[in-house]
């Protein structure tokens, strides 16, 4: 699936830049989270010079516009994904594969009735193993 990530860009107001639309194409093709440091050598591959200061900035850059999805992992290592799903949705992470699945559902709703105050925004990841490693794991594919 070919993505317009140049007039994504522009109608987030970023210039498409060779290093934004290099590390949107990688994020894209990769399809697993990826940790600056393994986005950034991915990156020299392709563009040549980059330094891992600019890959942070253009990370969180994109992250604050919606591009990217900051994955909160345990090990407290920050890492990004790339997701197309531009509707409100949250998702499971595999801590194994790096795999990340969309969950189309959010019991938020619910939740707001117990808090006392204005909530403004919520983040919700699931951790933990998706059935390809469950099944290599236990010697069966599932």
């Amino acid at each position: 699936m070919a993505l317009d990530f140049p007039g994504r860009l522009r109608a987030l107001k970023l210039k498409a830049t060779p290093k934004r639309l290099a590390i949107l194409a990688i994020m894209h093709e990769e399809k697993i989270f990826l940790s600056p440091d393994e986005l950034l050598t991915r990156l020299r591959h392709r563009c040549g010079r980059i330094g891992l200061p600019t890959v942070y900035r253009i990370l969180e850059e994109l992250n604050q516009k919606g591009v990217l999805t900051k994955i909160l992992h345990p090990n407290r290592q920050l890492y990004y994904f790339f997701c197309p799903n531009d509707s409100h949705h949250h998702h499971f992470v595999c801590l194994e594969c790096h795999a990340v699945a969309d969950i189309d559902y959010c019991g938020f709703a619910e939740m707001e009735k117990h808090v006392d105050g204005e909530i403004l925004s919520h983040i919700v990841q699931v951790l933990g193993r998706c059935r390809h490693c469950l099944g290599d794991r236990q010697g069966v594919r599932l």
